[in-house]
């Protein structure tokens, strides 16, 4: 197995943690990016690089600076925000905060660390079914839907610019997980929804690349 170096940003809790456990324990170097990090996440990665935020761009400049002459063989934007908007009480604070962290956030990542990921590379961006537009039919959570339709978007140009550098993007969806973003709730839990996600990573290429996934494998619509 060929050793890689992954990068995965919101390390420190819930699926990042997951993440960054399960490829250390596959033999891979993990660098984990987080506001601040956990004893678990020290545990877990080679690297940890904190006080990072990824809705600042200089913060994420000083992110790419910090990694200057390092190779990202796959990079997870994986730091997120869930918060409730219904109509009636939108929050228009919150709508922004949501997009900035969930959608503008992973493409400035990315834009930032595209010169470190080689050919071979790939890029998985954790969204959310709530991003599509065709599978909306309970409403509400005006952020978040919006948000993550939009990094959906974000990501099938990434998958189109960065395919003749030989990079790969992925839009994933990791279920509805019982992590503290959703409060415990959940229909699965993490280990079973990394399972997933590893999986669909893994069969990620420059043929199905740009596509959006649950993580079961099943395809989604935007």
């Amino acid at each position: 197995m060929k050793k890689r170096v992954v990068l995965i940003t919101g390390a420190n809790r819930g699926i990042g943690l997951e993440l960054a456990q399960h490829y250390s324990r596959a033999g891979h170097y993990v660098i984990g990016v987080c506001r601040q990090t956990s004893d678990e996440l020290d545990a877990a990665a080679a690297r940890v690089i904190e006080h990072v935020d990824v809705t600042s761009d200089e913060s994420v400049a000083g992110l790419a600076d910090a990694l200057a002459g390092e190779r990202i063989d796959l990079l997870i934007n994986n730091a997120g925000l869930l918060q409730e908007n219904e109509l009636g009480s939108i929050d228009f604070d919150s709508l922004r905060a949501q997009m900035e962290v969930n959608a503008y956030a992973p493409l400035r990542v990315t834009e930032a660390l595209m010169l470190l990921i080689p050919s071979g590379g790939k890029v998985a961006n954790i969204t959310s079914r709530l991003g599509s537009i065709t599978l909306n039919n309970s409403g509400a959570r005006y952020g978040y839907r919006a948000s993550k339709a939009a990094l959906n978007a974000f990501g099938k140009s990434l998958a189109v610019d960065l395919e003749p550098k030989g990079i790969a993007v992925a839009q994933l969806h990791p279920g509805f997980v019982q992590t503290g973003m959703t409060k415990g709730r959940g229909e699965i839990t993490t280990a079973e929804s990394i399972s997933g996600l590893t999986a669909r990573i893994e069969a990620l290429n420059l043929d199905n690349t740009g596509s959006f996934w649950h993580q079961t494998g099943e395809r989604l619509p935007w």
